[in-house]
């Protein structure tokens, strides 16, 4: 089981910007996929963004690709989502997921671990 610890939300304006960090404790960081979901009030939770265990591929929902960018230093056991042109629209809490597996890992179901969510909001 991996623990995944998220850190970097807030308040901020829109237009703004905010880069959220998920620490993992597991020594073979390298053999996860690696995903970011958030979940509004009253909304089921949904994807953001994924990457592939090297962080060669990587992978968008339509509502975020342009502004946000997911990335990793395996290294540090740590995967980034770095947040531009925040919409108030995008405020939720975001979470952190670790599926084991080669391909990249897109879907809910395909992740295993799950962080306890950082907050992001946006004000208008």
């Amino acid at each position: 089981q991996v623990q995944l610890v998220e850190s970097g939300g807030g308040l901020v304006q829109a237009g703004g910007s905010l880069r959220l960090s998920c620490a993992a404790s597991v020594r073979t960081f390298y053999s996860y996929s690696m995903g970011w979901f958030r979940q509004a009030p009253g909304n089921e939770r949904e994807f953001v963004a994924a990457i592939g265990r090297s962080g060669r591929d990587t992978y968008y929902a339509d509502s975020v690709k342009g502004r946000f960018t997911i990335s990793r230093d395996n290294a540090k056991n740590t995967v980034y989502l770095q947040m531009n042109s925040l919409k108030p629209e995008d405020t939720s809490v975001y979470y952190c997921a670790a599926a084991f597996r080669s391909a990249v890992a897109k879907l809910l179901a395909e992740f295993d671990d799950w962080g306890q969510g950082t907050q992001v909001t946006v004000s208008s």
